[in-house]
């Protein structure tokens, strides 16, 4: 299993409630697709900041999501162009329940 954190570092013109705008709006693209475990969406205002974070089935599955296409869409949703940062899970806990969030 690869993670995969994308970024997105704001300086004055953090907006929470957009960022919570896009993420809603954008959930309903990841449920379900192939290869992706799961993906969270979140926020720390007061570091002004947005991180995505993904857990993919496999590497291959992460890089080929991964394009320099995808990240210039993100750049132009999120107005700030993102880090992308790969990393290897040792290991997962999945306890299951409710999503949060809703």
């Amino acid at each position: 299993m690869i993670g995969v954190f994308v970024t997105f570092r704001y300086g004055d013109n953090f907006d929470e409630q957009a960022v919570r705008t896009i993420a809603e709006t954008a959930r309903a693209r990841f449920e379900g697709m192939p290869r992706l475990r799961s993906k969270a969406f979140t926020l720390n205002s007061e570091k002004r900041e947005a991180t995505n974070f993904y857990i993919w089935e496999s590497e291959d599955a992460a890089k080929a999501f991964f394009t320099d296409e995808l990240v210039e869409r993100v750049t132009g949703l999120y107005g700030v162009r993102p880090s992308v940062e790969f990393v290897q899970i040792a290991t997962l806990v999945e306890n299951g329940g409710s999503v949060y969030g809703r």
